[in-house]
């Protein structure tokens, strides 16, 4: 847990982001303390993906500032950002694996590619990443076609973790896992943070994996974030936008656009 004084591993101040009229980041907040889990929960086109990209500085910012370990990183370019960038893992929404690259190659891909890791080191280290989440030795050769939907998250968690991130985003982890399968990552997701010591940001819809993968939740809604706080707290957070959202009502301040 952090410690009075520590810097924050993350720090969002007044971020701001629109596409022409369209306001998706409205002044954004957020702390994420080093060793904290934190899922952002929201709705589907509520900013949740362009707020990581943001901090991924694949997006820049129309205003507003980043800081990564006490660093602001909004402006960094070339070697700089390439130092900050080693700092994250990530697991895609879908897994996000290339079908051409076996198994092991998908795992290795960024030591390969980003850190000029020899291909019979890489493989190593895949295959032992691929242990931490459940995957025998066999599994490497194989293509990504020849794997289940939930052996396709895991082989994308081992990718997530096979350079030792400090940091790892998760997006919309359990997308198209049947509930038990969507228990089985979660459940990984736990321990294999809780072993590595990592702080983690995620992004979901999906409030038991929510509940489940988070110390901490915060709710985006309409480019603000508007609700913060411990995730015991969610139930009882007296916002009724919140409310609304993680009991899934129709009825309440949140008006979704049917078109008839």
């Amino acid at each position: 847990m952090t410690q009075a004084g520590d810097t924050p591993k993350i720090e969002l101040r007044g971020v701001k982001k629109r596409f022409g009229p369209k306001v998706v980041l409205d002044g954004i907040d957020l702390v994420l303390e080093r060793g904290h889990s934190m899922v952002v929960i929201g709705g589907s086109g509520t900013g949740k993906s362009v707020m990581i990209k943001c901090v991924l500085g694949i997006l820049k910012p129309d205003e507003g500032k980043i800081f990564v370990d006490g660093q602001e990183v909004t402006r960094l370019h070339g070697r700089a950002r390439e130092a900050v960038l080693r700092k994250f893992g990530m697991l895609f929404q879908g897994s996000a694996l290339f079908d051409s690259l076996l198994v092991w190659e998908n795992v290795a891909f960024g030591l390969i590619q980003g850190r000029g890791v020899a291909r019979r080191r890489a493989r190593d280290i895949a295959v032992e990443k691929l242990a931490k989440v459940g995957l025998g030795s066999e599994v490497a050769m194989l293509a990504p076609s020849e794997l289940s939907g939930g052996m396709q998250k895991r082989v994308g968690l081992a990718r997530a973790i096979a350079a030792d991130p400090e940091i790892i985003f998760f997006d919309e982890p359990t997308t198209g896992l049947d509930p038990i399968m969507a228990d089985v990552i979660n459940d990984l997701i736990v321990s294999t943070v809780k072993d590595l010591g990592v702080t983690t940001l995620s992004i979901t819809h999906d409030m038991a994996s929510a509940r489940k993968i988070s110390s901490r939740i915060a709710m985006l809604y309409k480019g603000k974030i508007i609700w913060n706080g411990p995730t015991e707290e969610i139930d009882t957070s007296g916002n009724p936008y919140v409310d609304q959202f993680i009991h899934g009502r129709a009825e309440g301040p949140i008006k979704m656009e049917v078109r008839s």
